[in-house]
């Protein structure tokens, strides 16, 4: 098997198309090689926890109500390729992602790492819903088999917040300053939203590798 690091934010739309594109790849070759791993990162860690309105918050960040259009008008025809919902009206808050990271992070002890990254992009994305919010995020980690209080009681703490910010602080030490980023076998950076075909032929290349030193270890 071989390792594949994935560093993104739930609030980065572009993280969203770019799991869809590989999830599409990883369904037409279910013999992947990969075993996948979620890390935390923020493109915005000073984004205030009760967020922002996103209109506003993309209105400033692009210069006005035309270019957050601009922004905005490319993830429209990428989530329809990808396969995905995008309902970027629905998205009414930026959200601070810190408490979406943790969550993630929690997750990954039960094995619902990759479950519960996907019940928080399609929550934002697709259903509009709060992710920084701490009662929908524990709504959102019942949805995936956590418990539910248990989960809305740890995001009333500030449990692995410090690792979390630490994490994120050494990903940025190392040269990453975009999401999604993705790390093959600790070695080979692929940064952006890949597309299905892309991921597909690395599936492939990688597969036929991992084949080929079996038959040289058979003989």
């Amino acid at each position: 098997m071989i390792r594949l690091d994935i560093l993104s934010d739930i609030a980065c739309p572009w993280c969203y198309v770019g799991k869809a594109y590989l999830d599409r790849a990883l369904e037409a070759h279910p013999e992947h090689p990969f075993v996948i791993e979620w890390h935390p990162y923020q493109l915005n860690p000073e984004m205030p926890k009760e967020g922002m309105d996103r209109r506003a918050y993309m209105e400033a960040k692009f210069g006005g109500r035309e270019g957050a259009a601009r922004a905005d008008a490319p993830l429209v025809s990428h989530a329809a390729e990808a396969g995905i919902e995008l309902n970027l009206d629905r998205v009414q808050r930026a959200p601070n992602t810190l408490d979406a990271h943790r969550l993630i992070h929690w997750a990954g002890f039960e094995g619902r790492q990759t479950a519960m990254v996907s019940a928080l992009f399609r929550a934002l994305w697709r259903d509009g819903r709060d992710v920084g919010d701490a009662d929908t995020l524990a709504d959102i980690a019942g949805e995936v088999g956590l418990d539910r209080d248990m989960m809305r009681r740890l995001l009333d703490g500030d449990g692995d917040v410090e690792e979390i910010r630490a994490r994120i602080e050494h990903a940025r030490e190392r040269g990453v300053n975009a999401v999604p980023t993705f790390i093959i076998a600790e070695r080979h950076v692929l940064q952006g939203a890949q597309p299905t075909a892309t991921w597909g032929k690395i599936v492939e290349e990688l597969s036929e590798r991992i084949a080929e030193l079996r038959r040289n270890s058979e003989t």
